[in-house]
């Protein structure tokens, strides 16, 4: 338990050990569920609740407070990471209602099976007083579920952002401390949930920019007194600026993709273009997902496995698809030996990106000397479509 502002306090729980997402995001830094309580002059309010196996660790923190009455549980978003313990804290505060917007309403009487009692609906903008402190509601959709709203403090000019601008970190200090270690921490965060929502955000941001902020309290991670440090990153990662970089996902299966990725990062280097290289049977799909942000060009390495693409490159093309990284430039490079739909399978699943297709360099067995000449041509291909939009 720590406190913001006077009355405001940050009483939500840290895991540490938590090591996986959604059975699918890996956290190797753990990470924290950040439930905030404002207690004003007549009502007081818990924003968001924690992940049900940590709402011991909420409730001891509310007793340490004292908190002998809810009003009111905000939720943000209906994702049980947030939601999951709203039951135990209207089991222990029977007269307390759940603050919602209507859709956010309709997937938590879904998910958690709560009555329509529990309810008070909340609009856009829409104001209410604790006393001496006012809330107001902003609903900000795909942030990153159709649903998420944020909550202004209006007197403490903080935002309780819910999961825009939030962090997987299980971190000591409340607020950011290590610029590069938040920053980084922010972006893998951004990467894997909000990078498909890109357009949404830039909205949201414009929404909630005529606020005065002065702390911005996700819930996850750190908290930010700082406030442009992460409107700025956001603002970055979700515009259409790119970097002069090539990522590149590859399985090797037996040396020869390896050869080819190995000539492909030295032809790039030389051209002064930065090539990010991922051993797919090992990757952090985390880290994959972070290069994803800025990378202008994605040029997948293959192995052809019986007629089609190896799993493992099948699944990075996969991940781009979902996360729709503002990439420019897709291209293939590959080894195989009889006829197959591997070009034709990888591409299909790429269907999302709004990038130029650039020649594939597919071979057959070991490359020859013919064979990295022709990945050297690739290389000022990419150099070429990089001068067009003005990275290189």
């Amino acid at each position: 338990m720590r406190q913001l502002r006077p009355n405001v306090y940050a009483v939500g729980a840290i895991d540490w050990d938590r090591r996986m997402f959604d059975e699918l995001i890996p956290l190797p830094d753990g990470t924290s569920y950040n439930a905030y309580l404002v207690k004003g002059s007549q009502k007081t309010v818990l924003l968001d609740t924690v992940d049900p196996p940590k709402v011991n660790m909420l409730m001891e923190h509310l007793d340490e407070l004292g908190v002998q009455k809810i009003d009111y549980v905000i939720a943000h978003h209906a994702e049980q990471d947030h939601s999951g313990s709203i039951s135990d804290v209207l089991n222990r505060w029977p007269q307390a209602k759940v603050l919602t917007n209507a859709k956010c309403k309709e997937y938590l009487i879904e998910l958690l099976r709560l009555n329509e009692s529990n309810f008070e609906i909340v609009a856009d903008g829409q104001e209410i007083s604790l006393g001496d402190k006012t809330l107001k509601f902003l609903i900000t959709p795909w942030v990153h579920w159709p649903e998420t709203m944020v909550t202004y403090l209006k007197e403490d000019k903080i935002l309780f952002s819910c999961d825009f601008f939030g962090s997987h970190f299980a971190p000591p200090p409340l607020y950011v401390e290590d610029e590069a270690l938040a920053y980084e921490a922010a972006k893998r965060y951004f990467a894997e949930i909000m990078m498909p929502f890109r357009t949404s955000i830039r909205k949201n941001i414009e929404k909630i920019s005529a606020l005065p902020i002065e702390i911005i309290a996700p819930s996850h991670g750190f908290v930010y007194d700082k406030p442009a440090f992460i409107l700025n990153a956001y603002n970055n990662w979700s515009s259409d600026i790119v970097k002069n970089e090539v990522l590149i996902p590859y399985t090797s299966m037996h040396g020869s993709v390896r050869k080819m990725v190995d000539h492909f990062v030295d032809a790039l280097t030389i051209r002064g273009i930065t090539p990010i290289q991922f051993n797919m049977a090992e990757a952090d799909l985390g880290k994959l997902a972070t290069a994803m942000v800025d990378a202008a060009t994605i040029v997948l390495g293959c192995s052809q496995v019986l007629a089609g693409a190896h799993p493992n490159v099948a699944h990075a093309a996969f991940v781009a698809n979902a996360l729709r990284p503002k990439t420019k430039f897709v291209s293939i490079i590959g080894s195989m030996l009889w006829g197959g739909k591997m070009v034709e399978q990888l591409t299909g699943i790429i269907s999302n990106l709004k990038a130029e297709v650039i020649e594939p360099v597919v071979i057959k067995g070991f490359p020859r000397e013919e064979d990295l000449k022709a990945i050297d041509v690739l290389a000022d291909k990419i150099l070429v479509k990089h001068k067009e939009i003005g990275i290189a």
